[in-house]
């Protein structure tokens, strides 16, 4: 079992960046992929970027694609997300996820398919 615990989050001007951590506790970090989801008001919760338990396969979202990177750190049991040219369209609460998955290499964005835990999520928030 995973505790996941997000942070990073914050009020940055359009054209920012912020960099979230998700720090997780718990046994077996390695065996996970990881995604970062968002939910802005009113909307549904978007799957932003995933990374697969081995670290080879990443999967981003259209809408940030050459903006964020996510990355882990296996030995700090940790998921980054860096979100560079930050738009106020950005703006949301943003989940990581832990899924337990079936293959090495892959790495999901939809919620309905993560099998495994959520964090409490964290907030962002972009002015124009």
């Amino acid at each position: 079992q995973l505790q996941l615990v997000e942070s990073g989050g914050g009020l940055v001007h359009s054209g920012g960046s912020l960099r979230l951590s998700c720090a997780a506790s718990g046994s077996a970090f390695g065996y996970y992929s990881l995604a970062w989801f968002r939910q802005a008001p009113g909307e549904e919760r978007e799957g932003v970027s995933c990374i697969s338990s081995s670290g080879t396969t990443t999967d981003y979202a259209d809408s940030v694609k050459g903006r964020f990177t996510i990355s882990r750190d296996n030995a700090k049991n940790t998921v980054y997300l860096q979100m560079n040219s930050l738009k106020p369209e950005d703006t949301g609460i943003y989940y990581c996820a832990a899924d337990i998955g079936t293959h090495s290499n892959f790495c999901t964005r939809e919620a309905g398919l993560i099998r495994g835990f959520w964090g409490q999520g964290t907030q962002v928030t972009i002015s124009s």
